[in-house]
């Protein structure tokens, strides 16, 4: 955490070297955002199959040791390696069997097996374990040609986990495998973080809820629609204000109802330069605000600050840069005030681009894409085509960004790109 406030910066912006409120390098932009957050610290215990999607907030340590006993991978024989013949056929009489949870009682003799089936305890005196298909049966025997080496097959105890090992990290989500990973220990009940509250509303006199016939100049309010299904996929409590007129004291208000209930608001609309885009004014009359530009498309009017105690991130209000600034910026914040200390990025795969770019130097781009398999199986990506913020219908088709840096310009047909994948952000 940075030591310095918003309130700090805010107030002396030449303390912090190339810092730029109007223009803001994506990265730099999110290193800002993170030296100003503040995760939750507020716990809950919850029964296990409530956990999903929530943050530890405690190391789950292993009870036991994972498996709790020597035991066979395979269905097949279990025998001693020493009883094998190096130099020509192996052959073991068939002492019983060993069933997972119904074991074989007393030790092997030499020159004896035990039929077992996976997950079956290796009886004392035995250590390798063959494969059922790799035997012959001959009255009471098994016959067998190769020799195993000693232990083949064979998962020992504490081979997964040990007593005591930590299994998870205080600030891991919890997963589908995580359930029954815990489960697997005897633990019904873990502690985890407080789901943060999100506020949201949407700006401007032209909206209109849906199932609302359109007036001229009207549209519908989607925005909050987009934002509702990104909120929910993480898992955080939504606090949905609607859509607000632009209207100055309106706007004051619900500003300050969303500070007073939300750890984060979150607004769409009204942080551009529009002469009705009176956001700007209300953010510096009742909160901070670090910068109000980024240097990338689309997305470029963003906002992030605070009002009252609550994180403010102004989205834009076209409707593609809604998502592509929530995945770039917001779904980070969000999970790092949930409690994840490092949020995993999604990683960046470079594969060639079939489509020629079109692109202006010295700002970022997110452009939708759709990437694929070729004929012969090499992943490639194309455009979705128009890249308009208003084009909504791109970010359905597209299942990536193409991430374009600052320092690349237009781009022909074949070229190397970065993309990122859009399932799984969140």
């Amino acid at each position: 955490m940075n030591e310095k406030s918003i309130s700090d910066l805010v107030n002396s912006p030449n303390s912090m070297e190339d810092y730029d409120p109007n223009s803001m390098p994506v990265q730099q932009a999110r290193q800002y955002i993170r030296d100003y957050l503040n995760p939750v610290t507020t716990t809950k215990t919850l029964s296990l199959r409530e956990t999903l999607g929530r943050i530890l907030a405690e190391d789950i340590l292993s009870t036991a040791n994972v498996p709790n006993y020597d035991n066979s991978a395979m269905d097949g024989y279990v025998f001693n390696a020493d009883d094998q013949n190096a130099s020509g056929e192996t052959r073991l009489k068939i002492a019983g069997d060993a069933f997972a949870g119904n074991g074989f009682t007393g030790s092997l003799q030499r020159g004896e097996c035990v039929r077992i089936m996976t997950g079956g305890a290796i009886p004392a005196g035995a250590d390798t374990v063959i494969p059922q298909e790799y035997i012959k049966i001959d009255g009471g025997d098994i016959v067998f040609a190769e020799p195993l080496k000693q232990g083949r097959n064979v998962r020992y105890a504490g081979e997964d986990l040990k007593l005591g090992q930590v299994v998870l990290s205080k600030g891991h989500m919890i997963h589908a495998a995580d359930l029954g990973l815990i489960a697997s220990l005897g633990i019904g009940e873990i502690k985890v973080y407080r789901k943060l509250r999100v506020a949201i509303f949407s700006t401007g006199d032209e909206l209109a809820s849906v199932r609302q016939a359109l007036n001229i100049g009207q549209v519908y309010d989607s925005n909050r629609y987009t934002l509702y299904g990104m909120l929910t996929r993480l898992g955080v409590d939504i606090i949905d204000l609607g859509a607000v007129k632009d209207d100055p004291k309106l706007l004051e208000q619900t500003l300050a109802k969303a500070a007073e209930q939300a750890d984060i608001i979150i607004t769409s609309g009204g942080v551009s330069v529009g002469a009705a885009d009176h956001m700007k004014a209300l953010l510096k009359k009742l909160g901070q605000v670090v910068f109000w530009k980024i240097a990338m498309k689309p997305g470029r009017p963003l906002a992030y600050g605070k009002v009252g105690n609550a994180h403010y991130f102004g989205l834009p209000g076209n409707p593609v840069a809604v998502m592509v600034t929530f995945y770039q910026f917001v779904r980070d914040a969000l999970l790092f005030m949930m409690g994840q200390p490092t949020p995993k990025q999604q990683p960046l795969l470079s594969v060639i681009c079939t489509s020629g770019i079109k692109k202006l130097k010295g700002r970022t781009e997110f452009q939708r894409g759709i990437l694929f398999t070729d004929t012969d199986s090499h992943w490639k990506v194309k455009t979705t085509g128009n890249q308009g913020s208003a084009i909504l219908s791109s970010m359905s088709a597209a299942n990536c960004f193409i991430v374009l840096d600052e320092e690349t310009g237009n781009l022909d047909a074949g070229s190397t790109v970065q993309v990122q994948l859009l399932e799984g952000i969140i």
